[in-house]
């Protein structure tokens, strides 16, 4: 006696399929192919770093923490914090708040409710400080457990006013007499950068900054300059006058050669048109180089 699974009659069977369409029962052969056998355990193919839900509840956000006030009411630990925050950084300011505290106000901005302490951590302890963090990319950013695109907007937000007060220093101005705070705006834009940037100073006749322009972004190790597109842009701001920066996401500014020639093939392309490399400088993390006190140019 033969047995049918679910006491389906296999003849019906073939009846019912008769009516599908060679396109239906084509679809139906392909779901069955990709389907796993039914005694397989399987998992996302993408597990996501956390649950959305996790992060709301108390035990979860607050590290845990429910406390109970004079009623015997039960609350996350953290309710109020945000308030006591916000109120000792307005009293006694930023001098004795610890890194992670003033990244809390910040992301007090983009998520509400729940406890921004362990995220702010963990930030700080993925990118080494503020500086780090600040520079971070999208993609390492939205790598850390609780970040998503607002609180990498926060951060954007950050990074653009301190390069707007560091630039608002040395733009307009005199530069070879304010060298300190046109290094100090260098490092600000780049020094803890991840991947290379190739930025040109636009110098007037009285060597007054008129211009400053990423020419050129590349990967960790490597950018891309074009010796005549820094010809051309100095022409069309009808500048005197360059200064080279790039960084050194290593951290090390020591130039490369690779560095040294481009360098030349630079002061080649700006000698044509009359205008002067006063010199090229390398950002690195705590320090930087400059081509003309090294003797390279």
């Amino acid at each position: 006696m033969t047995a049918y699974h679910d006491g389906a009659d296999p003849k019906h069977g073939e009846d019912m399929m008769a009516g599908f369409s060679e396109a239906a029962l084509k679809g139906l052969a392909e779901l069955e192919a990709r389907s796993p056998p039914p005694d397989v355990v399987t998992e996302p193919a993408y597990a996501r770093p956390f649950r959305a839900t996790d992060r709301l509840r108390p035990d979860v956000a607050a590290g845990g923490g429910l406390i109970r006030d004079e009623a015997g009411h039960a609350r996350p630990h953290y309710w109020g914090h945000r308030e006591r925050l916000r109120t000792r950084f307005l009293e006694g300011g930023h001098g004795p708040m610890p890194d992670y505290e003033l990244l809390e106000l910040l992301l007090f901005n983009a998520i509400a409710k729940i406890d921004v302490k362990p995220l702010a951590k963990r930030l700080l302890t993925a990118f080494g400080d503020l500086n780090g963090v600040i520079a971070a990319s999208e993609h390492r950013i939205m790598q850390i457990e609780g970040a998503d695109r607002w609180v990498y907007l926060q951060l954007r937000v950050v990074d653009a006013f301190a390069q707007r007060m560091a630039q608002a220093r040395v733009l307009q101005r005199e530069v070879l007499s304010s060298w300190d705070a046109l290094i100090a705006y260098c490092r600000t834009c780049m020094a803890h950068r991840e991947t290379e940037q190739f930025r040109v100073l636009f110098l007037d006749r009285k060597n007054t900054m008129i211009a400053d322009e990423a020419l050129g972004t590349g990967t960790v190790g490597h950018v891309p300059v074009y010796p005549r597109e820094v010809a051309k842009r100095a022409l069309e701001l009808n500048a005197s006058a360059v200064i080279l920066v790039h960084n050194h996401p290593s951290g090390d500014p020591t130039p490369s050669r690779e560095d040294i020639t481009m360098t030349a093939r630079v002061i080649g392309a700006c000698e044509a048109i009359d205008v002067t490399v006063h010199d090229h400088v390398i950002i690195g993390k705590d320090a930087e180089v400059s081509f003309r006190e090294s003797g390279l140019m």
